[in-house]
């Protein structure tokens, strides 16, 4: 049985989102949710399930009934025959991650953060870098959901396949999801290849570079000429093969260096951010190579504990760098003092209606600020950019696009809004996100 608490105000990872819930609960099983949307209609409010908090926007926010994720977690079902697994909406990628790991099976592909509930980073689009399927959602194969009548719904291949088809990307619009089943494949091990480059080398030989690997992750400094590069590629090899950093230098370089270290630097820029371009130039000097292998998920994901806010958007591969050049030049011309990096990576096309993916190649492009400092002026200049290439944001990070012109960047926008209408009619799930992105 769900425990029920006394409402609390929550906040997300970065401070840019606030619920204030006339009630908070924590589902223990699907039973608890129904009860949970039934509370909701029966009262005319609402209710919405949060994750971990990693989404920059307030798509999870709610004035009715806040879900806790806690309690619904764990695996379901591992098939080795069909190579899929089932697990529950509130698990940890990160506990995902282990469990198929001790199963000696895989995603194929993720973000780099494994903060997040699967629910909740599905839900958003979250993704990685190349791979046959960039994101999350493309692999997911199944999904059960509590809709806004209260129904608990399966959707497969098979059965409501309509739901499947639509909804792996579904912003909590179209119901609480509640487990999620996802396509696998055998461990695998990924090398990676760190090295620093100047702009010219890997900006200019940027398709080459995501053309030749298997995931590609550049990291661009702003204020220098310098990039971060890093190559991820499948070894044909036993796990047993792996050449992991050692557990001093990953301590130093992933803990110290890129949290510790980098964390001080961000504080103190804060305060003082005319420092800010002197420190990028020497960071980005001092970065150096390094090559190791290990099984995908130490590859793909590593922690961030420095908080920051950020915006992201995908434009089409083939003006993906006319728009990061363009992108350059506001920068360079700005007043703005630019402490994070720009992130730069690639995906191939995918068929999920409102992934930022669909139907094209793609070039994602993420800027970030410290999350104590105002990102308004800084995003604000280079989203016009983004926009101006058919850019679509990214559904769990900072943007100011409203259904109006984000309905023509997705062909399918019209037959997700007309799901909306059938599995939530009462609005059971609606908050302010979804009212700007999705219309009333």
């Amino acid at each position: 049985m769900g425990r029920t608490q006394a409402a609390t105000t929550w906040r997300n990872w970065a401070g840019t989102a606030t619920a204030r819930p006339r009630r908070t609960s924590t589902p223990a099983a699907v039973a608890d949710v129904v009860a949970a949307v039934e509370r909701a209609r029966a009262a005319r409010s609402t209710t919405r399930m949060v994750g971990t908090g990693h989404s920059f926007t307030d798509t999870a926010v709610t004035d009715g009934e806040l879900l806790l994720p806690h309690d619904l977690a764990g695996i379901v079902d591992v098939d080795h025959d069909t190579l899929t697994v089932t697990a529950l909406a509130g698990t940890q990628l990160k506990h995902l991650n282990t469990a198929l790991e001790r199963f000696g099976l895989s995603l194929h592909n993720m973000g780099d953060i494994a903060e997040q509930t699967l629910a909740g980073a599905t839900a958003t689009g979250t993704h990685g870098s190349g791979g046959t399927f960039a994101g999350l959602a493309p692999q997911v194969v199944g999904i059960e959901l509590v809709t806004g009548t209260g129904e608990v719904l399966r959707a497969t291949p098979e059965e409501n396949a309509d739901v499947l088809a639509l909804g792996r990307v579904g912003l909590g619009a179209l119901g609480v999801v509640t487990a999620l089943t996802f396509a696998v494949e055998p461990l695998f091990l990924l090398e990676a290849v760190e090295q620093p480059m100047t702009w010219d080398e890997a900006i200019g030989s940027l398709d080459a570079l995501v053309d030749a690997n298997h995931h590609v992750d550049l990291h661009w400094f702003p204020h220098t000429d310098r990039l971060l590069t890093k190559r991820n590629n499948r070894l044909d090899a036993p796990v047993s093969e792996a050449r992991p950093l050692g557990r001093v230098r990953g301590f130093v370089d992933d803990e110290l260096l890129a949290n510790g270290a980098f964390g001080a630097l961000v504080a103190a820029s804060n305060r003082r951010p005319g420092v800010i371009p002197r420190m990028n130039q020497l960071t980005s000097r001092v970065l150096s190579a390094r090559t190791y292998s290990d099984v995908a998920h130490r590859v793909l994901t590593s922690p961030r504990r420095v908080r920051f806010r950020e915006m992201e958007y995908a434009v089409p591969r083939e003006v993906g760098v006319q728009v990061l050049t363009e992108v350059r030049r506001v920068i360079d011309a700005s007043g703005w003092n630019l402490s994070f990096p720009v992130e730069i990576r690639s995906a191939r096309a995918d068929d999920v209606a409102l992934s930022t993916g669909y139907g094209r190649d793609s070039l994602y492009l993420a800027f970030h600020v410290p999350a104590a400092v105002d990102h308004t002026a800084y995003f604000a200049g280079v989203e016009p950019i983004l926009r101006a290439h058919d850019g679509r944001p990214h559904w769990g990070k900072l943007h100011t696009r409203t259904a109006a012109d984000l309905a023509p960047a997705y062909p399918r926008f019209e037959e997700f809004l007309a799901l909306r209408d059938r599995l939530d009619p009462e609005r059971v799930f609606a908050n302010d996100y979804l009212r700007r992105v999705l219309g009333s």
